[in-house]
């Protein structure tokens, strides 16, 4: 019944936020990227929360859980260098490029850099984000599944429904703002979440004399081969392309505020990626000593174990706050996606995008409730691991959009034709290598190849085709002038 309340009340506060978002929302605009209002500290930890969603308290230390330190230790270490340059290079200069474009999307500030009157940039670029983004939503979806069925005892059903109308409600009620918000108190609890979690459990193992090495010989490895190496850290790669992450430098108040946003981030960054890595380790050792159910064995899901530590170390008064934390790094993610997917559909659809305002923000809340429900149909079918789900997703927009920004917001020579050969060659390539590419005794992560081959044609066919108009040189020009590293 406590752990009932709990949920209960952390629902309630996020629907009250939801509310109150309404309230301020009075254009499209707003319900997008909320006016480019939001300071660095609310920014920081929402592009943070909305990033590391369930992967970071269930796929990460499952994967620790299972494999030990090799892939916590590289795919931790690739990610805080990628959200780092991205952070430095991307976010000031998209900033200041789409406030000076009048662009609220990445599809429309790509379209406006290359001054394509044909469409085609926002065209292609919509129809990536809405099939990569509708799975990504799906991996939050089937987070919070594992979290209602954990704690409730509910069945997977009960669970997706649950996480899917709770997800849906505030942010068709308060757009971005709300969603922004919510992820700040979301990051916040999910950092407190692994920081007792974590203590917790290392006081436990710490006097029952377990030898975590002993139980598992692969715990503390963290050597492998140099292609699973580089393909680990090529994660970091997937920051460049992720829409959710750019809408947020799109969002931020102003470009001075990218600074102090960027040290915030990082910080918030690197503990929880330690933290969620020690977890899986002592998992390891505690479940040696005091069996942790449903987690480990031919039946267990190694995911589980940080619901598993979290329901045995704590009392349930504090149990319940900290499994509301795997509700809010699911709900952080999804959110934010489900407003991506909707702003494609009425800012770069052509003939949304033409209707009044008000209309686009009627069928901006509707989009949220539609992309959700096709999410919701695909978490209910695909039986993959959280990590598998979000490592396509990821991928795919690292390859399709990472290099295609990157250029676009540092190289003047970059053409149209250019930007449409990254977004296609690095799409095919994450399809082609996921499903018929594998190297034996290694992990091949598609993004790797994605990511080089896409940079590699943006650069061959800018050189041959005709440049972008005068005009749009002289924002890049103007943008270049203002920003400063």
């Amino acid at each position: 019944m406590i752990l009932y309340v709990q949920f209960a009340l952390y629902l309630v506060l996020m629907l009250g936020i939801g509310y109150y978002s309404m309230k301020k929302t009075n254009t499209n605009e707003d319900f997008l990227i909320g006016g480019r209002t939001l300071g660095p500290m609310t920014s920081a930890i929402s592009a943070g929360a909305s990033d590391m969603s369930s992967w970071l308290l269930l796929g990460l230390p499952g994967a620790v859980f299972a494999s030990g330190l090799v892939e916590g230790v590289w795919i931790s270490v690739g990610l805080l260098i990628g959200a780092y340059f991205n952070w430095l290079i991307v976010a000031g200069r998209l900033r200041s490029m789409t406030e000076k474009m009048k662009a609220l999307t990445l599809p429309s500030f790509i379209s406006s850099r290359f001054d394509d009157k044909s469409g085609v940039l926002k065209v292609v670029s919509t129809l990536v984000i809405l099939f990569f983004f509708t799975l990504y939503v799906a991996s939050g979806l089937k987070g919070g599944t594992l979290l209602f069925a954990h704690s409730f005892g509910a069945s997977e059903e009960v669970g997706l429904i649950v996480t899917t109308l709770v997800v849906v409600s505030y942010t068709f009620l308060g757009g971005y703002m709300a969603v922004c918000w919510t992820d700040l108190i979301q990051g916040l609890l999910m950092l407190a979440a692994l920081v007792f979690c974590a203590l917790l459990g290392f006081i436990a193992i710490t006097g029952s004399g377990v030898d975590i090495s002993a139980v598992n010989p692969e715990a503390f490895h963290f050597q492998t081969g140099w292609i699973t190496a580089i393909s680990l850290l090529a994660w970091g790669f997937g920051y460049f392309g992720q829409p959710h992450i750019l809408a947020r430098f799109i969002g931020i108040k102003d470009v001075e505020s990218v600074k102090s946003a960027r040290r915030i981030g990082i910080t918030w960054m690197a503990l929880t990626l330690i933290l969620a890595t020690a977890i899986g380790l002592i998992g390891i050792g505690f479940d040696a000593v005091t069996n942790l159910p449903g987690v480990s064995g031919p039946d267990g899901n190694s995911e589980r174990v940080f619901l598993a530590l979290t329901t045995a170390l704590f009392h349930p008064v504090f149990a319940g706050f900290v499994l509301a934390a795997v509700l809010a790094a699911v709900m952080s993610t999804a959110d934010s996606q489900l407003l991506v997917l909707t702003s494609s559909l009425t800012e770069d659809i052509p003939f949304i995008q033409k209707k009044n305002d008000k209309a686009k923000e009627l069928i901006s809340r509707l989009g949220v409730v539609g992309f959700a429900l096709l999410a919701f149909l695909i978490a209910s079918t695909d039986s993959g691991t959280i990590l598998n789900m979000v490592g396509y997703a990821w991928g795919g927009f690292g390859a399709a959009f990472g290099p295609v920004v990157i250029l676009a917001l540092v190289w003047r020579g970059m053409t149209k034709w250019g930007a449409l050969a990254g977004m296609i060659v690095g799409s095919v390539t994450i399809f082609v290598v996921k499903n018929y590419i594998s190297i034996e005794g290694e992990y091949f992560y598609e993004l790797l190849p994605g990511f080089i081959l896409a940079f590699i044609a943006v650069i061959v066919v800018s050189l041959v085709t005709p440049k972008p108009s005068e005009e749009a040189l002289q924002i890049f020009d103007e943008t270049k002038a203002e920003v400063k590293l």
